[in-house]
């Protein structure tokens, strides 16, 4: 018979992964990444197949994770997109 897996014990931070961002257990791949991905509009089946270490079980955790604190994983990204806009601004078009 399988082994039940807590799904509490799929997403861990760790100050010295990925600068304590929410990440797949035993991975470093940051829920963030996922978050990017599922926003590009991969599936999470289509994102598994990309990232094959990964189950699918651990996808669906990562947007789990997300859909339950969207706040936090959206105003991340909103950082540093705004870092990244101040150093390497967008070229305004001509009128």
């Amino acid at each position: 018979m399988p082994v039940a897996i807590d799904i509490g014990t799929l997403i861990e931070r760790s100050p010295e992964i990925r600068r304590g961002r929410p990440c797949i257990t035993g991975t470093g791949v940051s829920v963030r990444r996922i978050v990017g991905w599922y926003n590009l509009g991969l599936t999470p089946e289509e994102i598994a197949a990309k990232l094959e270490h990964l189950s699918l079980a651990q996808i669906h955790a990562a947007l789990t994770y997300y859909h339950a604190n969207r706040g936090e994983i959206d105003s991340d990204i909103a950082a540093e997109d705004a870092v990244i806009e101040a150093i390497f601004p967008t070229p305004t078009q001509p009128r």
